[in-house]
């Protein structure tokens, strides 16, 4: 097993990269967060002109056939610019929902004519992948009750909603005004709603096993947050080069030096950790991975932030985006905690009583 790049993950992630500079700096990201937090012109153009939404569907169902490696290096690209598109929530979590079942529907999300929102709660995870549901379905196929905190929901054109082990999709008019309701978010770029259905019309998919898809969501997130790790590292040490105090830059100061040094080595380490759990995308890895990668990925962004001095506490800059990416994802799909706590049983190094 490598952990190396491939040529095709690093042509791959040029081109994302390069779409992303033009059209998705973190500046721009910043002017529009507020009023419309989504970019769907540019999802459109990743989707459809790069191909990025089909990446995990098969060939035969109109998909790209690619493997989980090429959708972490668009992860680690979209983190690193902390880009509001729906990759994550519908080629990621929906996508992977659907994969068991073969649906006509994974053609339409793979060459991005529509995308979906898997309905379960942001703070769910492979350990508790009921976390935030109620919901239930009568003898006639409708589904009545609430899930809290879903990503990706208010762009969504198909609810993919698993109830008792199976999926059901909620599409087209059944998907009534008020069945979304977005709610306040630390994330301004991934904002969460609460998902209500009233005996709401929906097709039952197939089956679908949650805890299996929420452990191959964690896995993946873990790019994501290396990505936004990197573009803190990288942000920082340009800023403390240019910055002077005392007639020097303040990154020669040595207390810096050491702080930087340090945080490279823990991006180093993420980066392991990221490219094992989706090359492995074993239990233990993805524990590993969620349990180092999400502290990391704060750490990195608090450091960006206290590093650049008065211009980093401003709203002008973006580093509080990733900040507040960062933290959102620190308690998306398990806490560092609940993949440690799993990660001890799975190695049987049970913790101190």
């Amino acid at each position: 097993m490598s952990l190396l790049y491939s040529e095709v993950e690093e042509e791959l992630r040029a081109a994302v990269r390069g779409l992303l500079a033009d059209r998705c700096p973190p500046s721009a990201v910043l002017q529009r967060v507020e009023s419309q937090p989504y970019d769907l012109d540019l999802w459109k153009t990743l989707a459809g002109e790069i191909g990025v939404a089909g990446l995990l569907v098969p060939e035969e169902l109109g998909g790209a056939g690619a493997s989980a490696s090429e959708a972490a290096v668009v992860l680690e690209e979209l983190g690193r610019a902390v880009a509001p598109v729906p990759f994550f929530t519908s080629s990621v979590l929906a996508t992977r929902a659907l994969l068991p079942t073969r649906d006509a529907l994974l053609g339409e999300l793979a060459e991005g004519r529509r995308t979906a929102a898997l309905v379960v709660s942001f703070g769910a995870s492979a350990y508790r992948p009921d976390r935030g549901a109620s919901v239930r379905v009568d003898g006639g196929g409708r589904l009545s009750g609430s899930v809290t905190g879903v990503a990706g929901a208010e762009v969504a054109d198909v609810l993919l909603v698993p109830v008792d082990g199976d999926l059901y999709a909620v599409e087209g008019d059944a998907i009534e005004a008020g069945v979304v309701r977005v709610v306040s978010s630390l994330d301004l770029t991934r904002p969460v709603a609460t998902v209500t259905f009233t005996r709401t019309r929906a097709r039952r998919v197939g089956a679908c096993d949650l805890a299996a898809v929420l452990r191959f969501g964690a896995g993946l997130l873990a790019s994501e947050q290396l990505g936004v790790a990197e573009w803190c590292l990288q942000t920082t040490l340009a800023y403390v080069k240019e910055r002077h105090q005392f007639a020097r830059p303040v990154g020669s100061f040595q207390a810096l030096k050491h702080r930087l040094a340090d945080l490279w080595l823990d991006v180093v380490r993420a980066r392991a950790a990221a490219r094992n759990a989706v090359a492995d995308a074993s239990s233990i890895s993805v524990a590993v991975a969620q349990s180092w990668n999400a502290g990391v990925a704060v750490h990195a962004a608090e450091e960006a932030l206290q590093l650049h001095g008065g211009i980093g506490m401003t709203w002008e800059h973006p580093v509080h985006l990733y900040l507040k990416r960062a933290k959102a994802t620190e308690v998306a799909l398990g806490t560092p905690g609940d993949h440690r706590e799993a990660l001890a049983s799975l190695v049987d190094v049970p913790g101190p009583e």
